[in-house]
């Protein structure tokens, strides 16, 4: 259930902060909105790989639900990188 709850929890800076402007979140200048918004992204992924890892070390979980864990964050970022090339796909076969 720590897993679900960190997937929940991982998009959303991007939603309350960034709205819709995913360009400025690939950027290196912005406001300190967008810089909280890179922090906050990257401690929920961090957490969601680190979590399950550390309750494989401390005994809790079996090397099953350690693979299962990771297999699905993998899933999960490929999804979301999918899902941004597809955006920005987008934007550029409207400008023509």
């Amino acid at each position: 259930m720590l897993t679900v709850l960190m997937y929940l929890i991982l998009p959303m800076p991007l939603i309350f902060f960034l709205g819709s402007n995913s360009s400025s979140m690939m950027s290196n200048d912005g406001d300190a909105w967008v810089n909280f918004t890179k922090f906050l992204t990257g401690a929920s992924i961090v957490g969601s790989i680190a979590i399950p890892s550390i309750l494989k070390h401390a005994g809790v979980i079996g090397w099953g639900a350690l693979t299962m864990e990771l297999s699905s964050f993998v899933v999960f970022g490929v999804a979301i990188l999918w899902l941004i090339q597809m955006n920005s796909e987008d934007e550029y076969s409207s400008t023509f």
